[in-house]
């Protein structure tokens, strides 16, 4: 190894849609970077959010993928194109992945920790911040203007 080689001793990842960037991401991302050396924050694309939720962002990939590496806390920006976190951990090799305790005890849960456990990275939750989510603040956005709850704001 080189000296112009970095060494990150825990490499963690947190992956997130990052629509509509609220409080609720940026504590999550606080908390992570306060539990590892080298943070990276997967974004996941448009069509893989369509296939897991059903709707799409309100904000394109590529600006969700600027907001988040403008935080400063964010080593390395990567795109997730998967729920499938073994693929971005072939890819990134993280040693913990965060997510918020709205996770735990759920079947998506439960499934991320055996997947992780398989190749030895540790799952950390952190306390959901309840007030506020993307899914929320579109539900508000779109009664405040008389839109539909599927609120898209691309061509606005």
């Amino acid at each position: 190894m080189s000296a112009a080689e970095p060494v990150h001793s825990l490499v963690g990842y947190v992956p997130g849609a990052w629509d509509m960037f609220h409080i609720g991401h940026l504590n999550i991302l606080l908390r992570a970077r306060a539990h590892c050396d080298h943070l990276v924050v997967g974004v996941v694309t448009d069509a893989a959010l369509f296939a897991a939720k059903g709707k799409h962002p309100v904000v394109p990939l590529a600006e969700r993928m600027r907001v988040v590496a403008s935080i400063d806390v964010v080593d390395e920006v990567v795109v997730d194109e998967s729920s499938d976190k073994l693929e971005v951990w072939q890819r990134v090799g993280f040693d913990v992945l965060f997510k918020g305790d709205d996770w735990r005890g759920t079947p998506k849960g439960d499934k991320l920790e055996h997947d992780m456990a398989s190749v030895g990275v540790a799952v950390h939750y952190f306390p959901y911040t309840p007030h506020v989510s993307s899914t929320e603040l579109r539900r508000v956005l779109g009664h405040r203007i008389g839109a539909a709850p599927a609120l898209d704001l691309r061509s606005a």
